[in-house]
């Protein structure tokens, strides 16, 4: 019991004697006082479980020293790669925002939501009978009069009127959710 005691003595002799000292030489490295410290502590800790496999103690404070030199060494490299992971994190975030910039300066809405429009007006005019198409496609898309369709189909104006109510109705529903965006488009035209 009294060896214990003796040694507990002398290990909290050591540890008020060189604790101030050795915080200044990991502050010296780690550059922050609570890290100092914590690498400090930990060092007396690491030291003392071990202490009784420790073959020589005839320099306990070098012991020590060269543990905190090494927990020191390893708390460098630890942040060291957080920093270069972070700065590559903050790189990668910096060239998608730039991209994003990119895209978006050079992304012309209206041509958008007019090819869409177009194709689905497109694809509209395909599911149309052939007399209904034809006649909207002359009528609509090519200016031709009533008069200059009935000639060319050989069919009566009223025929005409009845193919374009037709094919307006069917554009009209299939384009309802779009009409908004028609009207829109419009304005900046």
């Amino acid at each position: 019991m009294l060896k214990d005691e003796l040694i507990m003595q002398n290990f909290n002799e050591l540890f008020s004697l060189y604790r101030n000292r050795f915080i200044l030489f990991a502050i010296s490295y780690v550059d922050n006082k609570e890290v100092a410290e914590d690498i400090v502590m930990d060092s007396f800790m690491y030291y003392w479980e071990k202490r009784t496999e420790l073959a020589d103690t005839s320099n306990i404070p070098g012991y020590i020293l060269t543990t905190i030199k090494h927990k020191s060494l390893n708390y460098l490299k630890h942040k060291l790669h957080v920093e270069k992971t972070h700065s590559e994190i903050k790189s990668h975030q910096s060239r998608v925002t730039e991209l994003n910039i990119s895209s978006l300066e050079a992304c012309e809405p209206q041509e958008l939501l007019a090819r869409e429009l177009k194709a689905l007006i497109m694809n509209t005019l395909k599911q149309l009978p052939e007399p209904t198409r034809t006649i909207f496609i002359k009528s609509r898309l090519n200016n031709k009069t009533y008069k200059e369709i009935g000639y060319d189909l050989n069919i009566s104006e009223k025929s005409i009127e009845y193919h374009l109510t037709k094919a307006v109705k069917i554009l009209k529903e299939n384009l309802k959710d779009y009409l908004h965006l028609l009207i829109l488009l419009s304005f900046f035209k």
